[in-house]
């Protein structure tokens, strides 16, 4: 498995369902550098898995206050993600974005959070797919993403916009 068309994307079904919060304000988002599990070392939204007979927005938010203390307020799905990695994982992941919120940020066993300029996203210390969803969903586009990934290294990915 190298590239995207060695998956059969009509039967492909995730492992695990995911979602990724973007609280975004005076021009920052709020990411966190990611202390344990999937990705741990890097910088990410808030997130993490759904749980059974949780929606993904509900999960979404649940996840952004676990991790960071900060309740997202009226927040909209920006994006979809598919990632097919060459171990079997096959991970769906939403993503929302929120533009209002209440508390104030704090570090938790799960993240240490982080205000970062839009202009300024810490692209090297992301996954690799970030270069490519994030600036769309920083200019409100709507996108939906598939990657290929070999642990951290993206072999293959595309993008649709809509």
């Amino acid at each position: 498995m190298r590239t995207l068309t060695d998956i059969d994307w009509t039967a492909w079904t995730p492992t695990m369902r995911g979602t990724l919060m973007f609280v975004i304000g005076d021009g920052q988002a709020l990411l966190i550098r990611k202390k344990r599990g999937l990705g741990a070392g890097k910088i990410n939204a808030p997130g993490g898995k759904i749980d059974p007979g949780e929606t993904a927005l509900q999960a979404a938010i649940r996840e952004t206050e676990e991790e960071v203390g900060v309740t997202p307020l009226d927040p909209e799905e920006r994006g979809e993600l598919s990632f097919q990695f060459v171990d079997g994982l096959r991970l769906h992941v939403r993503v929302f974005v929120s533009t209002g919120w209440t508390g104030e940020p704090r570090e938790s066993d799960e993240a240490i959070p982080l205000w970062t300029p839009l202009d300024a996203m810490p692209y090297d210390e992301m996954w690799a797919d970030d270069r490519v969803w994030v600036p769309e969903l920083l200019a409100d586009r709507r996108f939906s993403l598939r990657a290929l990934f070999d642990d951290d290294e993206m072999l293959d990915h595309t993008i649709e916009l809509g």
